[in-house]
């Protein structure tokens, strides 16, 4: 577990991330918000949940004070969805190469969503947040078939590794 891991990893999330947003960006608004049975109930809210929880953790790992959990006041529409979703990524990337190395073992202190306090040490943060990401573009995979949109491929780690690392 080193600085350079855990920047590769955000940008891995980043590249994968865009490979799903091309996909957004080819479906119409009524896929787009079709209901559907998931964790959450269309792919704009799963879409919103990812983009929402990447912020929200880049904010507590730049100890924002309030940092704000978008998907309670978010009011904008699709392209505005794609827009925070592709700062949020460029945000734990920025953050992953900032930080010293050091950082990762420090413990960073933030308040949940629900105000409880709570401690934990940064790798585990950003073990987290990129971990969460990818469990939730899975299901937007599975989603996207559902509306009908096919024309998906690969967001593994190997395949950014294969693509990246030559």
């Amino acid at each position: 577990m080193t600085k350079e891991y855990f920047t590769d990893l955000a940008k891995y999330n980043r590249w994968a991330n865009e490979k799903i947003i091309s996909w957004c960006l080819a479906i119409d608004d009524s896929q787009w918000n079709q209901e559907i049975v998931s964790s959450f109930s269309s792919i704009s809210k799963t879409v919103l949940h990812i983009v929402g929880a990447e912020q929200i953790w880049a904010e507590r790992l730049e100890n924002v004070e309030n940092p704000v959990w978008l998907p309670a006041v978010f009011e904008g529409d699709k392209g505005d969805t794609i827009a925070a979703w592709r700062r949020s990524s460029d945000l734990l990337i920025q953050f992953t190469e900032m930080m010293q190395p050091s950082q990762l073992l420090e413990n960073q202190s933030f308040k949940r969503i629900n105000g409880e306090e709570f401690t934990q040490p940064v790798y585990e943060i950003l073990s987290h947040v990129l971990n969460h990401s990818t469990y939730h573009r899975g299901q937007l995979v599975t989603m996207l078939r559902q509306v009908g949109f096919t024309d998906v491929s690969a967001t593994d780690l190997l395949p950014y590794y294969t693509k990246h690392k030559l």
